[in-house]
């Protein structure tokens, strides 16, 4: 598994073969094969429309919405909710218009760090997984992409072409709560990023999504006491 697609993110369909679909997602471009079951299709109309409608997201970890007289259906946190209505709080695709009473995010926080900070640590202690973006399993690269997509933020599926975006800055006491450390292999290959936090602390999946200690070497494990990752580079994508 190379990602997951959450609820609501829509995409091309390139090629079909033996009941499997290669798509490219519309939010990031990324490429791989999905399960043709897995797969609502869209006319042209439908797809035009999702593109330039106002969306929503989910910011509640996990929540049910409610689609005509049919059984409650599970999202989790970072779904989007396309064509969203914000007065009748529902939104819609071909298959019928969803109603949903949780949390959701239509427009950038107005304390847009602090809102980051509060959803990143409804994660902690998700479990790790390679190639996951929700709650039940993430990785490092899918955890900053989740949390910067749900503060209205899009950014790359991967660490090797988020570490591209933004504003470089040089010393750990420069850093706010939301800004990206990334670090590097001994080949100087970008392997990891994690989200600042305060008190030189950062979030971050690593085995789990759980909090560590960072300073201009890399992340110090408050568990082993040891260094894990080594500091290559910090961005500042948000704007004050």
């Amino acid at each position: 598994m190379i990602t997951q697609i959450l609820f609501g993110e829509h995409f091309t369909v390139y090629e079909i073969m033996m009941g499997w679909c290669r798509v490219k997602l519309a939010y990031d471009g990324y490429e791989g094969w999905v399960d043709q079951k897995m797969v609502t299709p869209l006319t042209d109309r439908a797809f035009h429309k999702i593109e330039h409608a106002p969306f929503a997201v989910c910011t509640d970890i996990f929540n049910l919405v409610q689609v005509d007289c049919e059984q409650p259906l599970m999202i989790v946190a970072g779904s989007t909710l396309p064509c969203w209505r914000a007065y009748k709080k529902e939104f819609g695709i071909p298959s019928g218009w969803y109603s949903l009473n949780g949390n959701v995010m239509y427009k950038k926080p107005k304390n847009i760090r602090k809102f980051m900070i509060e959803q990143a640590l409804k994660y902690f202690n998700a479990p790790y997984l390679w190639g996951g973006r929700s709650p039940f399993g993430i990785d490092c690269s899918g955890f900053s992409q989740i949390i910067y997509k749900m503060a209205g933020y899009s950014i790359p599926r991967d660490a090797s072409r988020q570490v591209h975006c933004g504003v470089a800055f040089s010393f750990i006491e420069e850093a706010q709560p939301g800004d990206l450390a990334f670090f590097d292999n001994d080949e100087g290959t970008i392997v990891h990023v994690g989200i600042i936090w305060e008190k030189n602390k950062i979030i971050h999946a690593s085995g789990k999504v759980r909090i560590d200690n960072i300073d201009h070497y890399g992340i110090f494990n408050v568990e082993t006491s040891r260094y894990t990752h080594k500091l290559r580079v910090m961005k500042r994508i948000v704007e004050d």
